[in-house]
């Protein structure tokens, strides 16, 4: 039986470890940095939306060259980037720069995720898509849990400063594993077999593709909502502490991490389809679980359920997005698209929870991040059964 590239994948696993703990280590810091600096709601949310709006913009069109041009390029460009801003964000001490900085930031993290994810769906298997995509998005999810932690410790014990330098350092080593480690680009096998990738029109007609894609802009909405106002949530109805709220979110977080492994596993072995209809629905109940929560264990338990939600459904979702990857012959633009999906729910979750919790109550916004939910699972439903049909047709 064909087996994974181990050093392709241990390469792009610590590659991608490094580069999203260390922009954990930040990220949480910098709206407290920002204000500090004088900027206003207004800034800090710039700070935040340019990063979504350029990496969405850019995203379609990295994903589609490195179909063409190989990955290892996007991606050692993207890491050699993030130490660059790294470096930049010691000297940048003004608000404009600061957004100036993340929008760049943005550009690069194009250049960096769904290039890798790309990279492992192509060097993939047959069958092994659930377990490899499991393995390897653990690496995100263990640096989004382990970099908000060590960022504060920095910030404390040292300084916010020495918080960026630790983001730079961890960029630089993640750009060292890729470009030492990872194979020429001249023996990728989307430059071997000359790929033409499937014409962007064509993507966008294809049912599995679009369902994926709605079923992950749906999660993360939900996603955006509760990293944004989960705080704002937990202080205003409970007047719970930063570090309850810190174990809060971090345990979401963390429980989908730790599921993605074996999940890939069983969706190796079982329908995917209905692993994330399965999840896609508890993920439903848990956000409607916060809604409805009366005090801390209350959002702890539907914190867990979320997570609970998200790793039984994302490892099932990405193997689909692999195998519509290879059967168009364009991994990279499967993968930007889902991204892209990924950076618009974020960016809508935030948005849509601000707007709801000026016009109405909070308590509402995590309501419609289940109707929203519920909505991109249904939708999920009618495209695989539109697939289904063709393929029937077909024979």
């Amino acid at each position: 039986m064909e087996k994974i590239d181990k050093k392709i994948f241990t390469a792009l696993f610590f590659s991608l470890f490094a580069a999203v703990t260390g922009v954990g280590i930040v990220v949480p810091l910098l709206p407290v940095y920002a204000h500090s600096l004088g900027a206003s709601g207004f800034y800090i949310a710039l700070i935040f939306g340019g990063f979504s709006l350029t990496r969405t913009f850019f995203l379609p069109w990295f994903g589609k060259l490195s179909d063409q041009k190989g990955r290892k390029p996007f991606i050692t460009l993207g890491l050699f980037s993030y130490f660059i801003i790294s470096v930049a964000f010691i000297f940048f001490q003004d608000i404009k720069g600061l957004v100036l900085l993340r929008a760049i930031q943005g550009i690069a993290s194009a250049m960096i995720m769904p290039v890798a994810q790309a990279y492992i769906g192509e060097i993939t298997p047959k069958g092994k898509e659930g377990i490899s995509m499991g393995m390897f998005n653990m690496s995100v999810f263990i640096g989004l849990s382990l970099g908000p932690l060590l960022g504060g410790g920095i910030k404390d014990y040292f300084s916010l400063q020495a918080a960026f330098g630790a983001m730079g350092a961890l960029s630089f080593a993640a750009f060292c594993l890729s470009y030492f480690f990872l194979p020429p680009t001249r023996e990728e096998q989307t430059v071997i077999n000359a790929y033409q990738p499937t014409p962007w029109r064509g993507l966008m007609r294809d049912s599995d593709i679009v369902s994926i894609s709605f079923f992950r802009l749906a999660y993360t909405t939900c996603i955006g909502i509760i990293w944004g106002f989960l705080p704002v949530y937990g202080d205003m109805n409970f007047a719970l502490s930063s570090s309850a709220i810190g174990v809060l979110v971090v345990m979401g977080v963390s429980v989908s991490g730790f599921m993605h492994l074996p999940m890939g596993a069983v969706a190796d072995r079982m329908d995917k389809r209905i692993l994330v209809i399965s999840g896609g629905l508890i993920t439903v109940v848990a956000i409607l679980l916060v809604g409805k929560a009366q005090g801390f264990w209350g959002l702890f338990l539907a914190n867990v359920i979320f997570g609970i939600g998200g790793g039984i459904s994302m490892p099932a979702l990405m193997a689909l997005a692999v195998i519509s990857g290879n059967k168009n012959e364009a991994m990279g633009a499967v993968m930007s698209l889902i991204t892209v999906a990924h950076s618009l729910g974020m960016l809508c979750g935030s948005l849509l929870a601000g707007v709801i919790m000026d016009v109405f109550e909070l308590q509402y916004a995590f309501y419609l991040g289940a109707f929203i939910m519920a909505a991109g699972t249904i939708v999920f439903i009618l495209g695989m059964c539109m697939e289904k049909r063709t393929v029937a047709k077909d024979i």
